[in-house]
């Protein structure tokens, strides 16, 4: 049986919380009794999801950033502090797919972004999120959203594939160097979720990712689900690894019906 997680006194950084899962994991983690730092580039979206989780009775605070700036994201970390003193979760969730072209065909100016919000935006994070933890009671959870992307070798998808696989080497490093200081670092591999980037990955008619029936992906609600019980002890199997949607084991950890 799946526990839900209590999380009232926590606090989460949620980064892409503007939509898809971010918006969506924030407003579950939310409801759990989490104080939410919600962190995009567009101030707009997340103050009105921020104005809406707390007329709601929750507790959310709306912290614009680029998550490709080491600056913006150490005073995102250190807004956290400010706010509660402590840090408890943090999701690495911002993350680019477009555009989607073969290498022969890519513009390095565009790939190199990619590299500088999938990559570099999820060190950023542990880099200033793990000390903050290792030095609090209680330690914390960094998880840092993954893809099969990072076993796989997808036409058109090259920035990403590299991107996550980089993630993925990311998440084992992190687990290795500061699990000892009670920091649990997950990653997540939630399979095809019915999102924005899966519109862009439609449209893009490259690879089978792109012929995928809308209906076949999950919607953002079971990562979310996800998200919160990989804040758990019941997740400690898979730190420094991917926590992977697509397989039975995971699906049934957080009650989710088994592909048929």
């Amino acid at each position: 049986m799946t526990t839900t997680p209590d999380l009232n006194g926590k606090t989460a950084i949620i980064t892409g919380a503007s939509r898809g899962i971010g918006e969506e994991t924030a407003r579950y983690l939310a409801s759990l009794g989490a104080h939410i730092i919600l962190a995009a580039r567009s101030k707009d979206r997340i103050t009105a999801i921020a104005d809406e989780i707390k007329a709601g009775g929750g507790a959310a605070t709306a912290h614009p950033t680029d998550v490709s700036d080491n600056g913006a994201v150490k005073g995102l970390i250190q807004s956290a502090v400010d706010a509660t003193g402590r840090l408890d979760i943090l999701v690495n969730n911002a993350g680019l797919i477009d555009p989607i072209a073969r290498i022969m065909d890519s513009d390095p100016d565009a790939w190199s972004k990619i590299v500088d919000v999938n990559i570099k935006g999820v060190y950023f994070g542990l880099r200033h999120a793990m000390p903050v933890m290792a030095g609090q009671d209680g330690g914390g959870t960094i998880i840092n959203i993954s893809s099969g992307a990072a076993n796989s070798f997808l036409e058109g998808w090259s920035h990403y594939c590299a991107s996550k696989a980089a993630v993925l080497r990311l998440t084992g490093v992190a687990h290795k160097e500061a699990h000892d200081k009670g920091v649990r670092v997950v990653g997540l591999s939630p399979g095809t979720v019915a999102t924005e980037m899966q519109e862009q990955i439609r449209a893009s008619g490259i690879n089978p990712v792109s012929q995928i029936p809308w209906e076949n992906h999950i919607t953002p609600d079971w990562v979310a689900k996800a998200i919160a019980f990989l804040t758990t002890y019941g997740a400690d199997k898979w730190l420094g690894t991917d926590f992977s949607l697509k397989i039975d084991e995971g699906r049934e950890a957080i009650g989710m019906p088994l592909e048929r």
